[in-house]
């Protein structure tokens, strides 16, 4: 039986081959890993931290309000969703005239977020509608403005099928 011997030169391109094969997967593995970066949460950790102590503020103030704000969000059978809010006083009153906002924030990829425009559809009652939500986990976000300021935050996981 006749066996090739082993040379230099077949060590060398083995050697080549493996390393070649090494640096493919590397490349590509990186390419894929750049392309899918959703990138920073926000723009300046610095200035983020500055807000931190009104961010503070503007909770507590919310809690001394003792406000409810009960969100129902329903899946449309096209694709969307319809958002309904309903907002109480601390006496649980409905409440009127608030301009609110909401935005359906992907936890894992800041590229596909919605935003919701609510508009009031009746005594103490928000209604909005967001088109083509994908399945999956989602935070409803939802924010009131009276006289030009923030007065309600909150954030919710939610789940649409």
């Amino acid at each position: 039986m006749a066996s090739n011997p082993l040379t230099g030169t077949k060590v060398f391109l083995m050697l080549v081959a493996f390393f070649g094969v090494v640096i493919g997967v590397n490349v590509t593995m990186m390419k894929l890993a750049i392309a899918t970066l959703p990138g920073t949460d926000v723009d300046s950790p610095y200035a983020a931290g500055l807000t931190y102590d009104r961010e503070i503020s503007a909770a507590h103030d919310q809690a001394a309000r003792n406000w409810q704000v009960n969100a129902h969000i329903e899946r449309r059978a096209d694709g969307g969703a319809m958002i309904q809010l309903e907002p109480r006083d601390a006496a649980g009153q409905p409440m009127t005239g608030l301009k609110f906002a909401g935005r359906l924030e992907r936890p894992t990829d800041k590229r596909a977020d919605l935003s919701v425009e609510l508009s009031e559809a009746g005594i103490g009652l928000y209604r909005g509608n967001a088109a083509a939500v994908a399945p999956g986990q989602w935070d409803l976000v939802i924010e009131a403005e009276a006289r030009g300021q923030r007065v309600f935050l909150s954030r919710n996981r939610v789940i649409l099928n």
